[in-house]
């Protein structure tokens, strides 16, 4: 019998291997950002053509690469990171696996153009499908400027499954915003089919946070510190007003390097217990800076997951330097005796020291009188006193009483009662219902929406509001300004990144200005008007509709059960749920 295995060729290797560390554009703008980082590179600009399945292109001005380096830099575990096994396990780069160039060249088509310092001219390489085309001299400026284009081209089935541009541009964006953030002392540039999205100057950390995600962010940010020994903690994190219900900034970095920890994400969330209410994720930017033979990088090629050898002590000390940054900024409870200068002054007036007291130091005396009695002293009530008591109680009893009705149209007061789980309970007329008011309002909601249309009635507002937004929500607010006048909104760019709000639609208080146009905001691309008025519609019926908690006093719940019996009472939501079920009374008289 013929002999059947047989060993692949390289490129049907390579591109196997592939799929490993380039799943998607993303993945490729990772790896070639933190090359950047890894040769030196102050200044990176990364420029983006559909959403990065035609283009994906990073400018730095590192210190390059030499002909011989550009060659052999697209071989499968060619590197310059690490020599020997020991090397592994105190890495400092950001790459050092060698697969990331080999594996991208597999899958689309390559041009790299880079030049050192001190060489006259660069070189230019060619590779298509991970075969090499060409080499040759060029002249371009110092550092490296690589071009991956067509993505996937020649893996059909690999290109079918990549998701909608927007979708993919979210990705890319993601590890852009990893890698910027651990690096603020670069310059970064993102350009997305030729219109800018971000530029990032060089600063400090809070900085850099902000030219990410908003100047909004910079006064709910409390800075987080601690130094000991073996392991330094900074960063910030947000005030619980700034925490969410959905993951959005939530960042870890080990290093530099960015990872994924669900386990220290719960000791954030442990460090505001309390202070959040269910369901909602704290915001934080947390840097841990440790020995590098104290981590393990070198469990996926993706490089997210990081192994700990104390992790049980880093989970402790972020949640403790956390509480007590939280203590601080008057945000938790907190007793911290070094943090307070005037503290010791206090405690020397109240509680003076020895050396300073010439006298010796008695304890205070309570003196009680064993004999006092208050009933001695206590005057008699006369015969006619009573008597006139009881002619003026007499008197009250008679009045009239009072007329004043306060419910207009019908008195819930006996009818009506609010259960500790937030539903109520209601009787209508032989029944007895439990009622869900925040279901039953949204329903009121969406049946006013159906009424508004195009040409909103609006209102001005008597201040002017300002919205500070990130260069992601500028161009997007360019995108969408148009339907905004027909939509009842008055607003346009003041300076700079400021968008300044003259008018809202009626029905917008002012306190939800500002998120609603967050929510608005935070697609980044609506395909057509109607998918726009779409979304925007959902956005305006979540804002206004509140949850069956929200509704503490009984005069709100006695509206919506009004507004909703006019409505015709309906059991069910257009979704199937319910709104109120019937409380089986016979069934429970069963169980006494």
């Amino acid at each position: 019998m013929s002999d059947i295995i047989q060993l692949l060729p390289d490129h049907v290797a390579n591109q196997i291997a592939a799929g490993e560390v380039v799943q998607r554009p993303a993945s490729i703008v990772k790896e070639l950002l933190e090359n950047a980082i890894d040769a030196g590179a102050s200044k990176i600009e990364l420029i983006i053509r559909d959403a990065g399945k035609n283009l994906i292109q990073v400018v730095d001005d590192g210190k390059g690469m030499s002909e011989t380096d550009a060659r052999m830099a697209f071989e499968r575990h060619a590197t310059s990171k690490i020599r020997a096994t020991d090397d592994i396990f105190k890495i400092a780069t950001k790459g050092f696996r060698g697969e990331a160039l080999a594996s991208i060249a597999a899958v689309s088509q390559v041009e790299l153009k880079t030049k050192q310092t001190d060489s006259p001219l660069g070189t230019n390489i060619y590779i298509e499908g991970g075969i090499f085309q060409f080499q040759e001299p060029v002249q371009t400026a110092e550092g490296s400027n690589f071009l991956v284009k067509n993505l996937f081209y020649n893996v059909p089935a690999r290109r079918k499954f990549l998701k909608n541009n927007n979708i993919e541009f979210r990705h890319v964006i993601d590890e852009f915003q990893r890698v910027a953030l651990a690096h603020e002392n670069i310059e970064f540039s993102l350009f997305h089919d030729d219109d800018p999205v971000f530029r990032l100057r060089k600063g400090t950390q809070m900085q850099r946070i902000v030219d990410v995600f908003g100047r909004k962010l910079h006064p709910q940010l409390i800075p987080i510190k601690e130094d000991i020994l073996w392991c330094k903690l900074h960063g910030f994190v947000a005030k619980p007003e700034g925490a969410k219900k959905t993951r959005g900034e939530q960042f870890l970095f080990v290093n530099g390097r960015f990872f994924k920890s669900p386990y220290f994400n719960k000791a954030v969330q442990e460090a505001f217990e309390g202070l959040l209410l269910p369901g909602y994720i704290p915001t934080f930017f947390l840097f841990l800076e440790l020995d590098p033979e104290k981590i393990d990088v070198n469990i996926h090629p993706q490089k997210t997951e990081v192994k700990f050898e104390d992790e049980h002590l880093i989970f402790a000390l972020i949640r403790s330097t956390i509480k007590r940054s939280l203590g601080i900024y008057n945000i938790a409870p907190s007793l911290d005796f070094e943090k307070d200068p005037h503290l010791d002054e206090m405690m020397q007036k109240s509680f003076p020291s020895k050396s300073n007291n010439t006298g010796n130091l008695k304890m205070p005396e309570i003196i009680v009188d064993r004999d006092y009695n208050p009933f001695l002293e206590e005057k008699a009530v006369t015969k006619n006193e009573i008597q006139n008591l009881t002619e003026m109680y007499h008197q009250n009893i008679s009045a009239e009483p009072s007329k004043i009705n306060l419910f207009e149209d019908e008195d819930f007061d006996e009818d009506l009662m609010r259960l500790p789980n937030g539903y109520w309970l209601f009787n209508k007329g032989d029944r007895t219902l439990m009622l869900d008011l925040g279901r039953m309002h949204r329903l009121l909601v969406s049946e006013n929406n159906k009424t508004v249309k195009k040409g909103n009635t609006s209102h001005a507002l008597l201040f002017s509001l300002e919205y500070h937004m990130n260069e992601i929500e500028k161009n997007k607010y360019k995108s969408i300004k148009k339907f905004l006048p027909e939509l009842g909104f008055d607003m346009k760019i003041a300076h700079e990144n400021v968008l300044r709000i003259d008018t809202v639609p009626e029905g917008l208080k002012e306190t939800q200005v500002m998120k609603f146009l967050e929510n608005l905001f935070d697609i980044l691309e609506y395909k057509t008007e109607d998918e726009f008025m779409q979304f925007y519609h959902n956005q305006w019926a979540k804002i206004q509709s509140k949850s069956r908690f929200d509704f503490i006093y009984k005069a709100d719940a006695e509206q919506v059960i009004k507004d909703f019996t006019a409505l015709g009472f309906p059991e069910f939501l257009p979704n199937g749920k319910r709104c109120f079920y019937e409380v089986p009374f016979n069934d429970l008289k069963n169980k006494f």
